[in-house]
């Protein structure tokens, strides 16, 4: 097999990053702080909105409150030892637009903002939709690894089934609203409030529409209304202003309420939850408020969080409340961004096609010597909760994609790379793989269940040795993603990013664009260039 160098000097040095727009106020407060005696102890965190957040102790300091949970990376794992590895699939987004807001706001992101798997999924990918009336097909491919040399790349993919405009299930829609004094900023209840309206432009006759806000406290503001009068629902919109504090968890209650009242059984139900996540009223804490949402997941409502602003922002509360509904997390820095979401790609924010979505991959120890799973590391499972249906896992909606890589090492070579445990004294050692395997690195299987059913169903099949393309002549879909996976590993300043560095990506993203129907891969190439320039060290 051809063996081929992509990237070179992978050192990655950190650099200081550019100031927000805050920073100037923030070294007034700290100076007054330092100036003054204060008692030992944890200096408190000025209150002063920016576009920078830290609740990961291994980040450089900052005056915010914003708040991500903490990511470490998937190691590689040997597959003589650990054969299987099990996670849920997750078709979230937020994690890519929160990047391209700390860049756009000339910052590098904090490392656990930087979920790679939200980074890939944030593309569309040219896979082919099932033909057997599945809910969704399954690819799987194998290439050199750009970032490691020896190393090879294995990509999974999904393609849920689409349906066509005139298709799509008539949906009976619950806004829920936070108009708390933390939404008082131009990116908060302005963006939401036109980003609401642009969704509901695009519906029709057939769906209905309830709204609910919350401040001090929780109300409804708009029964359930056809959309074929539209009039009552946007003077509803533009009526808003905020102010208050926040009782999320009182208005989950009464959103939650009002869509069980008005339950449809021939609609998609769904509330839409639009917030900072900066709940402070009433239940506020974040076991508190998954307990709520997972009792009222039962009710077969589904659940879809649209974050906004930053400044108090809870990125890992509002990712929970949407795993927790069944449902799906996006983040809405510009109209653009809700163009995709609740345009583009309307179907599959609001229609869902299979729920419970779990993958297992089984290696072949004769074939794969360790492997690697790049991102999914907040969604990893263990291997019974596989076959155990009662797990809950992620949902596909209409049309979406879902990509997962895994970086594997040749066998032998994971001698070198990894540390070894000493052996076993109670253990049988493992059975050599039969040769009748000898042409497989992997086995995919795939569980989901359809939507209202309890019982999951197996997809399963192999990844074969041949064909591996090299670097340079894996598909373009494949290439791109590489090229993504390989951006967030550099903004992560992962341990495993290689030779990785923003030039190579560049040069990988560059020459995959193909059709780009919506310019989204473009943009990522003024992403990565941004980025590179605020750390030009890596960009060798």
């Amino acid at each position: 097999m051809k063996k081929m160098k992509l990237f070179q000097n992978g050192k990655v040095e950190r650099a200081l990053p550019a100031r927000p727009y805050g920073y100037l106020v923030s070294v007034l407060l700290l100076v007054t702080a330092c100036s003054a005696p204060r008692p030992s102890g944890m200096m408190r965190e000025a209150s002063m909105p920016a576009p920078r957040m830290v609740a990961d102790a291994q980040e450089e300091s900052a005056f915010t409150t914003d708040e991500f949970d903490h990511i470490e990376d998937n190691p590689f794992l040997r597959a003589a030892e650990q054969p299987l590895s099990t996670f849920s699939i997750d078709v979230d987004t937020a994690g890519y637009s929160i990047t391209r807001y700390f860049i756009n706001n000339r910052q590098l992101p904090p490392k656990s903002s930087v979920r790679i798997e939200e980074l890939i999924n944030y593309f569309d990918y040219d896979y082919p939709p099932p033909e057997d009336g599945s809910p969704f097909a399954v690819h799987a491919e194998a290439a050199e690894c750009p970032w490691n040399n020896g190393h090879l790349l294995a990509r999974i993919g999904i393609k849920g089934r689409e349906f066509p405009p005139e298709q799509r299930p008539r949906v009976n829609l619950v806004f829920l609203l936070d108009v708390s004094g933390s939404m008082d900023a131009e990116n908060k209840l302005p963006l939401l409030k036109s980003a609401v309206k642009l969704l509901v432009d695009k519906l029709d006759g057939n769906d209905r529409v309830a709204i609910c806000v919350y401040a001090g406290a929780a109300g409804t503001i708009l029964p359930p209304t056809s959309c074929d009068n539209k009039v009552p629902i946007l003077a509803a919109l533009n009526n808003l202003s905020a102010g208050g504090s926040t009782a999320g968890g009182a208005g989950i209650a009464l959103a939650y309420r009002l869509a069980e009242e008005n339950f449809d059984p021939g609609s998609v139900n769904r509330v839409i939850l639009c917030t900072d996540g900066d709940f402070n009223v009433g239940i506020s804490n974040r076991s508190g408020l998954t307990g709520l949402i997972k009792e009222k997941a039962q009710s077969g409502v589904y659940l879809t969080v649209l974050g906004f602003g930053m400044g108090n922002y809870r990125d890992g509360t509002l990712k929970q409340l949407a795993s927790s509904g069944n449902g799906n997390y996006g983040y809405i820095d510009t109209m653009e961004e809700a163009q995709k979401l609740l345009g583009d790609q309307l179907g599959g924010t609001l229609v869902t096609i299979a729920q419970d979505v779990k993958i297992q991959v089984e290696f072949n120890p004769a074939t794969v010597g360790a492997y690697r799973l790049l991102g999914y590391e907040n969604r990893v499972m263990r291997a019974e909760e596989f076959n155990d249906d009662t797990v809950d896992a992620g949902d596909i909606g209409a049309g979406h994609t879902v990509t997962a890589f895994y970086e594997l090492i040749p066998p032998g070579d994971e001698v070198e790379n990894l540390p070894r445990t000493d052996p076993l004294k109670y253990a049988e050692m493992p059975e050599a793989p039969s040769p009748a395997y000898a042409d497989e690195f992997l086995t995919v299987k795939v569980r989901h269940k359809l939507p209202g059913e309890t019982e999951s169903r197996l997809l399963s099949f192999p990844l074969k040795t041949a064909p591996v393309y090299t670097a340079a002549d894996a598909s373009p879909d494949f290439t791109f993603a590489a090229s993504v996976a390989a951006f967030g590993m550099l903004l992560r300043d992962s341990p495993y990013r290689g030779d990785a560095n923003f030039a190579a990506v560049l040069a990988m993203a560059e020459r995959s664009l193909g059709e780009d129907r919506f310019g989204y891969r473009k943009k990522f190439l003024d992403l990565v260039r941004a980025a590179g320039a605020l750390r030009p060290s890596a960009g060798e």
